[in-house]
């Protein structure tokens, strides 16, 4: 067995308690001790000895810390970002808003103007503007340390140019009419069960949306008719268990919202059209 199977071998021994995926967490843990990708890390293993700053990353994976935030980055669609303390870490679920939304604009030129309100490090909106490159955006947050993220990813990436970034109270002072909205409120209910490490790292105002997790709904519903474009379209994310309940907010607002699933066939986001 070489050293990095060794090392390998002897993480997933240890991580179980901590988390779901022991060996792709000790994989990429092991691939940033060593400065490389992981995918570098399986196909082209390094011979020389196993640095010393891996005992130290698994110890905090251990402690319960996300990897994205020992790492500093996280892959989300085509682009990868900057996370950390502070912003939300981006989920595969949420590539759901942009899947829909490619379906909608398919066979036109996409939207001009995206809207990405809870926009945390830049996800949704970095996505989609590198999916549509004549796209310009703006994206609203209320934290200034996630809107710290969101400006670097831009820079990073090369869309600050075309990425407007701004502290605000969901749609309050939002005039303008957009393209496509996209939306990844708060849908955790106060007191579920999340996974190792979520509640107690990342930014509870990022994930927790009141008794029934829906209170970010409520405020939503009645914005989101005058904030689309005609033609356009609202992807908003919902939690797998509220699409009824999210949908009976907006259609009460006088929207006809309809579901869109995610890869396990759970409800995922609710899709309004202009």
């Amino acid at each position: 067995m070489n050293p990095v199977d060794r090392a390998l071998h002897e993480a997933v021994r240890r991580l179980p308690d901590c988390t779901d995926t022991p060996r792709l967490d000790a994989e990429l843990l092991l691939a940033h001790a060593f400065g490389i990708e992981r995918d570098a890390l399986l196909l082209r293993p390094p011979t020389g000895p196993i640095p010393a700053s891996f005992a130290a990353l698994l110890q905090r994976r251990c402690e319960g810390e996300p990897v994205a935030y020992i790492v500093g980055r996280r892959a989300f669609w085509n682009i990868e970002l900057e996370v950390g303390p502070g912003a939300l870490i981006p989920r595969p679920d949420s590539e759901t808003l942009i899947s829909a939304a490619i379906e909608h604009f398919a066979g036109g030129d996409g939207p001009e103007r995206i809207l990405d309100l809870g926009t945390g490090p830049g996800t949704l909106l970095l996505a989609a503007l590198d999916q549509w490159p004549r796209a310009t955006g703006l994206g609203v947050d209320s934290s200034e340390a996630a809107l710290a993220y969101a400006r670097r990813n831009a820079e990073r990436l090369g869309l600050a140019p075309r990425a407007q970034f701004r502290r605000g109270d969901w749609a309050k002072r939002v005039t303008e009419r957009f393209d496509l909205l996209l939306c990844n409120p708060p849908y955790v209910a106060q007191g579920a069960e999340l996974g190792p490490g979520v509640a107690e790292h990342e930014p509870p105002e990022a994930l927790f949306g009141g008794a029934d997790g829906l209170d970010d709904y409520r405020l939503l519903a009645p914005e989101i008719g005058r904030l689309l474009a005609p033609g356009g379209l609202a992807a908003i994310e919902i939690g797998y268990d509220q699409g009824d309940s999210a949908a009976a907010l907006f259609a009460a607002a006088g929207l006809k919202p309809t579901l869109a699933r995610d890869l396990g066939g759970r409800p995922r986001a609710l899709l309004i059209r202009a």
